[in-house]
């Protein structure tokens, strides 16, 4: 009994050294981060400002990872007041996916911000083929119809996703068959990718490959 009541007496002592630690220990607030990029549309060399605020207020470690043809990850640390910026230079074409995280700390969890897309264009020679040609096989596979969408190329995969810009309007579609065979071309466009970019037979276009 002696023995049961020392046990009792010193559990209430034990269970508050516990909590003790627990009351002192700094809560992580919760954290917010935002992200933004000067353009979504890179043509040849040219860089892109990442830039955003980490909130609440004070300094705190950033990193922006992007993912893509060659990703990277990237790393600062803001300013006090949360703000921070870099310059970033894509080297190579395709869609790039890009997202920040404001790193947890003894003061605020982890947070991150929206992914936002950036495609590296080149400029790439076209033109379009399709009428007269309807009902034909295609290179790689399937057969050509006036809405089929899609690229040929020469050399890139069958089913490679091909993002082409032409005067604001952007389309993204597969390579469905071989060609052009006409030197100094690029793409040939079926008539369906055509008529959405507005492309007007002959001309220049943005690429992604």
């Amino acid at each position: 009994m002696t023995l049961l009541a020392a046990v009792l007496a010193l559990s209430p002592a034990a269970a508050l050294s516990k909590k003790g630690p627990e009351r002192h220990r700094a809560r992580r607030v919760g954290s917010h981060i935002s992200l933004h990029a000067s353009t979504h549309q890179v043509v040849g060399d040219r860089s892109v400002v990442l830039r955003g605020r980490v909130g609440p207020r004070g300094s705190h470690r950033v990193r922006i990872v992007v993912r893509g043809p060659r990703g990277t990850v990237l790393g600062r640390a803001s300013s006090r007041r949360g703000a921070f910026a870099l310059r970033w230079r894509p080297r190579h074409l395709g869609t790039y996916r890009v997202r920040a995280y404001g790193l947890h700390d003894r003061r605020v969890r982890g947070s991150a911000s929206p992914t936002r897309r950036v495609t590296v264009y080149r400029h790439a020679n076209a033109s379009y083929y399709g009428p007269g040609l309807y009902g034909n096989g295609m290179a790689c596979g399937g057969t050509l119809l006036p809405g089929t969408l899609g690229v040929a190329h020469k050399t890139l995969p069958c089913g490679t996703m091909v993002t082409l810009r032409y005067h604001g309007r952007t389309v993204t579609v597969p390579v469905v068959d071989r060609g052009p065979y006409v030197a100094g071309r690029d793409f040939d466009l079926t008539t369906a990718t055509r008529n959405r970019l507005h492309f007007p037979g002959v001309g220049t276009v943005l690429s992604s490959r």
